[in-house]
């Protein structure tokens, strides 16, 4: 139940950054009509891919988010991303390095959840096998160590399914 409300929140919040960076990439696009020039363009990109710094610092699967709505800006802007990739040295507002660095940071989160996850399933199930041996291997008991046993794969799973899409997207981020 956690697991499923955090990421519902995380679904949230990554919707509210894509409704977020868009609405900032038509308010650039509308500006860019109106005659607005390249300094105030470079500022307007600097501003609007600041949070993505920091929301990718936090969370990896926030590039599989940003990355598409600064590859449509690069698109767009060609010239003012330019000058901001001489400017850091890299591609803005990420460089392969960084994606390369959240993928390793997934990767290490995934190890430390699965570490977790045995070390608590560990637990659960000795109780499980535990009520089976004080109580002669009833069906009540069998069924619940079966329960913890069926729990814990389930969990595995889901988890491990969501480790593995956001990695390969990660990977394919970093190669484009």
């Amino acid at each position: 139940m956690v697991l499923l409300s955090g990421v519902i929140v995380a679904a949230i919040v990554i919707a509210g950054a894509i409704a977020w960076g868009a609405s900032q990439i038509v308010g650039e696009m509308r500006a860019a009509r109106g005659g607005v020039g390249s300094g105030d363009r470079l500022a307007t990109l600097l501003e609007m891919f600041a949070p993505a710094l920091a929301a990718t610092q936090q969370d990896p699967r926030a590039f599989l988010v940003w990355q598409p709505l600064a590859k449509a800006a690069r698109q767009l802007y060609p010239e003012e991303f330019g000058t901001l990739d001489r400017a850091i040295g890299g591609t803005f507002p990420f460089t392969n390095e960084r994606i390369d660095a959240a993928h390793s940071q997934w990767t290490a989160d995934w190890l430390a959840w699965e570490h977790a996850h045995d070390a608590d399933y560990k637990l659960k199930v000795a109780v499980a096998e535990h009520e089976v041996s004080t109580l002669g291997g009833t069906t009540v008991a069998r069924a619940r160590l079966d329960a913890v046993e069926r729990e814990k794969l389930e969990g595995y799973q889901r988890r491990y399914a969501d480790y593995v899409r956001i990695a390969k997207a990660l990977q394919a981020l970093s190669g484009s």
